[in-house]
């Protein structure tokens, strides 16, 4: 079994993912490329003492990026892709609650 700090990069804490929070007790995670559903599960029930219902991922995938450079009087234009990266959506059951926002999460 693998670690938790092996699978969870860091919550996101976005206004949607507050409303999730909220409303249906979902709860918004980056996580590692190469984690499976049931790698995340366990990691988020051992690090937070929860019970998941469901965990749904996201695979999201790297925007380009152009950037311009000046040197010595001319300007070098660059350009590249931001890493591909995995969501996970963390679905609570009961009353169980995860509060990121008071230092929860370390």
């Amino acid at each position: 079994m693998k670690n938790f700090t092996e699978v969870i990069i860091r919550p996101l804490l976005t206004e949607k993912s507050n409303v999730l929070s909220e409303l249906q007790n979902k709860y918004v995670f980056q996580v590692f490329k190469n984690a499976n559903k049931i790698d995340i599960k366990r990691s988020i029930e051992n690090r937070f003492e929860v019970k998941v219902k469901k965990v749904s991922t996201i695979n999201c995938k790297g925007k380009n990026k152009n950037m311009s450079v000046r040197s010595n009087g001319r300007v070098i234009r660059t350009n590249g892709n931001r890493t591909d990266w995995k969501k996970a959506i963390i679905t609570l059951s009961g009353d169980d609650k995860i509060d990121l926002i008071n230092g929860d999460f370390s």
